[in-house]
C-alpha cells in the first residue's frame, strides 16, 4: 500500500479535477436544451451512456462521470493494475526471490491484491466528498445518501474488475500481455452490456458483464438499486479470486 500511495494521490487529484470541470461545465449549460437533445437520442444510447436524465445534475454526473470514469475508466485501471502484480514479478525473475522467503503463494497473492484497496477506498471517499461540495457550490442539490450509495456500491464492481486482472496475471508470464488482456476484457464486457440491451435474442449475454449489476445513474437520481446485484458482484469477486489462487498454486514459476 505504501508503494501505491503516490499513484493513489495522483489518480485521486486527476479524477477530482475532472469532476470539478464537469460540474463547472454543467453550471454553464441550459438544462432544457439537454433534455431536448436526450429526447432525440435512441433509448439504447441513453441507457448505454447513462444519460436518461442528463438535464439534472444527478443525471449529468451519472452520464459524464460515473458511467465513463467509474464503470469504464476505473474498471480498466484496476483490472490493468491487478494484471501486472504477479505477471511482472514472474517476468522480471523476482517471484523466485519472493517465494524463497517464509511466505506462501496464497498469502503473497492476497496481500498484493489487498494493496489495491488503498486507491479504491481513497478514490471513493475523496471524490465523493469533492463532488458533493462542488454541486453545492454551483447552487445545485443532490441527495448525499444517493451519492454515498453510488460510491459504496461501486466497490464490489471495482473488486470484480481487479479480480479479472488478477486471474490474467497468474495465467501469463508477460505483464504487458496480461495488462492488455485485462483492459480489453473490461472494455468488451462494458460493450456487451451496452450493445445487447435491446436485442432480445442475445439479451442473456448481459448477465456475464459486471456492468449489468452496477447502474450508477438510477442510484444518483432516485436511490434505486438492487442489493442482490451487489451480492452477485461480491460472489463473482470471491469466485475469481479463488480461481486466481488455484491457478497460482498449480503453475510452475
Amino acid at each position: 500500500m505504501g508503494r501505491r500511495l503516490r499513484g493513489t494521490v495522483v489518480l485521486t487529484v486527476g479524477v477530482s479535477l475532472y469532476t470539478a470541470f464537469i460540474v463547472w461545465y454543467f453550471s454553464l449549460l441550459d438544462p432544457e436544451a439537454f433534455k431536448q437533445v436526450a429526447q432525440s437520442l435512441p433509448p439504447a444510447m441513453l441507457e448505454a451512456f447513462g444519460m436518461q436524465a442528463i438535464g439534472s445534475i444527478g443525471g449529468f454526473l451519472g452520464g459524464q462521470i460515473y458511467t465513463f470514469v467509474w464503470l469504464l475508466g476505473l474498471g480498466i485501471y484496476f483490472a490493468y493494475t491487478a494484471a501486472g502484480t504477479i505477471a511482472s514479478d514472474i517476468e522480471n525473475d523476482r517471484m523466485d526471490l519472493l517465494l524463497s522467503f517464509p511466505v506462501s503463494r496464497s498469502q503473497l497473492l492476497l496481500e498484493k491484491f489487498a494493496s489495491l484497496l488503498l486507491p479504491m477506498t481513497v478514490l471513493n471517499i475523496v471524490v465523493g466528498g469533492v463532488t458533493y461540495g462542488l454541486v453545492l457550490a454551483i447552487g445545485e442539490t443532490i441527495d448525499p445518501m444517493h451519492l454515498a450509495l453510488a460510491h459504496l456500491l461501486s466497490i464490489p464492481y471495482l473488486l470484480v474488475c481487479a479480480a479479472i486482472g488478477m486471474v490474467l496475471s497468474v495465467l501469463v508470464d508477460r505483464a504487458a500481455i496480461a495488462e492488455r488482456a485485462a483492459m480489453g476484457a473490461i472494455f468488451v464486457l462494458w460493450m456487451v452490456e451496452s450493445a445487447v440491451g435491446t436485442a432480445e435474442s442475445v439479451a442473456w449475454l448481459r448477465y456475464i458483464s459486471p456492468t449489468h449489476y452496477y447502474q450508477p445513474t438510477p442510484i444518483l437520481l432516485t436511490g434505486t438499486y438492487e442489493l442482490m446485484d451487489a451480492g452477485i458482484l461480491l460472489a463473482g469477486f470471491l469466485g475469481l479470486l479463488i480461481i486466481a489462487q488455484v491457478l497460482f498454486q498449480r503453475r510452475d514459476i
